[in-house]
């Protein structure tokens, strides 16, 4: 089982969620995750090299993405949450969020009308509404942003998963176009290192380059790469501290942090930052 295209790596990742739902001990639950994932989504985690050991940094990403979300929504008097290149995510039918909430998922028609279809006969818990567009099309992104941000005041973006797979270039006009939108208050997204997209590409670049999904954006200054465009860091979670935080470590991790102790202070900040989820806020 190979990934055809950028949009099957949605099923990958919804079967991660799948998992950590049956767990008795789950830190999130995702009902839809395994109905969404499907046959396919299966297939592919079995493929990948270390396909099943890998999935507690999404797990994790999944929690602390439910968490700021639900922050910024209660505390922030968050009006509209954009999720662009949503995928399979079902959190308008998983969270416990306010029934006045506004929620737009924009992703291309395949996986959107899947997903949507597929969730029909289930009431979403917020006003929702699914979009099909095709982000890296500059102006339909702009008039979808403009359209957006002229019917909402405080809106939450949120691109989880997406950003690895853009260009510097293209990950920078979009952080432009965004900032046009001054309703447009916060951006949550995953961000990795270079050292992490080396480490990734090792394991499953070949895999992703076949479906035309390589991983692309690991910028050497991190969040600071934000910075020219509008944004500026607000809060970044380092992923290993939170998936010890939540109890979902990777094998192996009491060991690598043992070893950590020795290296050069430098490396020691390099890799702690090789990983995390930011939360970005407009300058």
């Amino acid at each position: 089982m190979t990934i055809e295209n950028v949009s099957d790596t949605a099923r990958w990742v919804a079967i991660y969620r799948a998992m950590e739902t049956e767990r008795p001990d789950a830190i999130f639950r995702d009902p839809f995750a395994r109905q969404l994932g499907g046959a396919r989504g299966e297939a592919i985690v079995d493929s990948l090299r270390r396909g099943r050991a890998a999935a507690w940094a999404m797990i994790t990403r999944t929690a602390v993405f439910d968490e700021i979300i639900a922050s910024k929504v209660k505390g922030a008097g968050v009006d509209l949450v954009l999720n662009l290149a949503a995928g399979l995510d079902a959190r308008p039918w998983r969270m416990t969020l306010p029934p006045s909430l506004r929620w737009v998922d924009v992703d291309l028609p395949g996986i959107l009308n899947y997903k949507t279809d597929a969730l029909r006969d289930v009431r979403p818990v917020c006003r929702y509404e699914p979009i099909t567009a095709d982000l890296t099309d500059a102006p339909t992104r702009q008039a979808l942003f403009h359209q957006l941000g002229a019917s909402a005041t405080r809106v939450l973006v949120v691109t989880e998963g997406l950003l690895v797979y853009l260009t510097p270039e293209d990950v920078g006009a979009l952080s432009t176009d965004l900032h046009a939108q001054t309703a447009f208050r916060w951006w949550l997204t995953d961000l990795g290192s270079p050292r992490l997209l080396k480490m990734m590409s090792r394991s499953w670049g070949k895999t992703l380059a076949q479906g035309n999904a390589p991983f692309r954006f690991g910028p050497a200054e991190g969040s600071a790469f934000f910075n020219a465009f509008g944004w500026r860091e607000a809060e970044f979670r380092v992923s290993i501290d939170e998936a010890r935080r939540l109890n979902r470590e990777m094998t192996g991790m009491g060991f690598w942090r043992f070893v950590m102790r020795f290296y050069p202070k430098r490396i020691r900040n390099e890799l702690a930052r090789m990983s995390g989820i930011l939360v970005l806020e407009r300058e």
